[in-house]
């Protein structure tokens, strides 16, 4: 567990040199589930001061190569600020920290659906990089799935009923899985709307890189669909239309992964049931995940098919207890 840094902990005459910043103020930013935020506001301009509270030295590196990385090869996002010595990260106290540039703009949630196909397109962008390129070299591999840990701590939740039920529709998403090969790409992980800014122009640049990774595209496109298609637990066919049409302006989908987007989207509903469910919690609210009925619909209406093909044979799904 982080534990979160305040204002009054932070040497800011300190700060302002290793930037070269006069004037500097700070205030303290609402959000951030793992680090803490400030608008640092100085003569020479607005930036975003993030204390990694949840970060060893290695991995706030990564962190900082990452964003920068992804601002250089063209993704809407923000840009890492180096201190006067071209350090990304530098010392606050005990603690790595983070400087990037202000983004004005505003945190809509929900993201108005005319603005759902710049976040696909985004996404589509992102997925379009090469693993390859400077910076994203060292990008781990499949930080978003749940892991041999997170799957021990579903048996111990207090609610039996909530485990077997989680447990079940993850052994469901492994067997329609098994066998399927699909190509890695580069993946943000938690598209969701309040990582995304809307920005004064009308347009998006997407924040918080600490889940990128190396994995399914398709999983990831399904992570977004929770992050942003949904309203009250139900996904909106509306949203993901819109935010599908984007992506496929870029990135089009098969047959086949058309008709697998609606169980990934179903995996992505179950990771962030898993990670958002603690293990003392004596009776946890049921997620509400997208039916394969509504995930389906959209591209019902698209492709003109009489159904999807998720809905055929052994990969058919029903709504379990507790889904709309």
């Amino acid at each position: 567990m982080a534990k979160y840094t305040t204002s009054d902990q932070l040497d800011v005459s300190a700060l302002a040199e290793q930037y070269a910043l006069d004037q500097v103020r700070l205030t303290p930013l609402a959000g951030g589930a793992a680090n803490s935020s400030f608008r640092l506001s100085s003569v020479s301009g607005q930036f975003v001061l993030t204390i990694l509270d949840n970060h060893d030295w290695p991995s706030a590196r990564r962190l900082a190569a990452h964003t920068q990385a992804a601002f250089r090869l063209g993704v809407p996002t923000t840009e890492v600020v180096p201190s006067v010595e071209g350090a990304l990260i530098i010392e606050m106290g005990d603690r790595p920290a983070i400087l990037k540039k202000w983004i004005p703009g505003e945190v809509q949630q929900p993201l108005p659906v005319p603005l759902l196909p710049d976040a696909g397109r985004i996404l589509a962008q992102l997925h379009a990089l090469s693993p390859r390129s400077p910076g994203l070299e060292d990008v781990p591999a499949g930080t978003r799935r749940l892991s041999s840990n997170h799957m021990a701590e579903i048996a111990k939740f207090a609610d039996r009923d909530f485990a077997l039920w989680l447990t079940g529709w993850l052994e469901r998403v492994e067997a329609v899985e098994a066998g399927r090969e699909r190509r890695s790409a580069v993946v943000h992980g938690d598209l969701f709307a309040d990582n995304v800014v809307v920005r004064r122009d009308g347009h998006l640049s997407v924040l918080d890189w600490e889940t990128i990774s190396l994995d399914d595209p398709l999983l990831d496109l399904g992570m977004a669909a929770v992050g942003l298609a949904q309203d009250a637990g139900n996904l909106v066919p509306a949203r993901l239309d819109a935010l599908l049409s984007g992506y496929q302006d870029i990135a089009p989908l098969s047959d086949e992964d058309a008709a697998a987007l609606p169980m990934e989207i179903v995996h992505a509903a179950l990771i962030i049931a898993t990670a958002t469910t603690g293990t003392t919690s004596a009776s946890p609210t049921r997620p509400r995940a997208p039916s394969t009925t509504r995930c389906c619909s959209s591209w019902i209406r698209w492709r003109k098919r009489p159904r999807c093909e998720a809905e055929r044979g052994r990969n058919r799904l029903s709504p379990a207890p507790g889904w709309a």
